[in-house]
């Protein structure tokens, strides 16, 4: 199973403490064996086939597609205070959370925003919660937003991207640790190709179209 480089100081050390408890008594090493082996499966980063299509919108994480709502994008992106179509992905504990971009394109800005951790299926998460905001634009112009969001037990966002660089749909580009949320906030127009409860994959689930 692949591994993120994120994981494997974690799995160190849960392996680690599993040895020892195993070295102390033998039913409390089994007692911790499914908490490590949860660990590794946490980092977990498979491959995924990207359809190919330029104006394909690709979700960006792994998870349970929250209500479709209208909001604005967060102020510190620049994008103005228009409604969009906001598309929220929830990761729980057990989800992959590797971090895949949505559309192939141009990082045009990038912003780190600290915040609380509200449990991340809460709409005010969005708002209130420790946030890394992209704001991308593919090559036919269209800009769109692709939001990490920290949740009730994550307590780090990684994001790879730096402003000026170009991605590819489909890639990867981040992980959030452990249980959180992506939004994604669409161009006005955007086609929106999935519904509320939708279980998701990312690099793979196709979120909407451009006309």
């Amino acid at each position: 199973m692949p591994i993120h480089k994120e994981g494997y100081p974690f799995i160190a050390l849960f392996a680690g403490v599993n040895l020892l408890a195993f070295l102390f008594s033998a039913w409390l090493g089994w007692l911790l064996l499914p908490v490590t082996l949860w660990c590794i499966a946490f980092f977990r980063d498979p491959e995924r086939k990207t359809p190919d299509g330029e104006n394909l919108v690709i979700c960006p994480a792994d998870g349970r597609l929250l209500p479709i709502i209208e909001a604005a994008p967060p102020a510190e992106l620049g994008m103005g205070d228009g409604l969009r179509p906001r598309l929220s992905i929830f990761m729980n504990v057990f989800n992959v959370h590797v971090n895949r971009n949505p559309v192939s394109g141009t990082v045009l800005a990038l912003s780190y925003r600290p915040g609380k951790f509200f449990n991340a299926s809460f709409d005010k998460a969005s708002i209130h919660n420790e946030r890394m905001s992209v704001r991308l634009r593919t090559p036919t112009g269209r800009e769109l937003a692709v939001v990490q969001i920290a949740g009730l037990v994550a307590r780090r966002i990684v994001c790879d991207l730096v402003q000026g660089q170009g991605v590819r749909a489909g890639a990867r580009f981040g992980i959030i640790r452990f249980g959180s949320r992506v939004d994604v906030y669409l161009p006005p127009g955007a086609e929106i190709l999935v519904t509320a409860g939708m279980i998701t994959k990312a690099g793979e689930t196709v979120l909407a179209r451009f006309a």
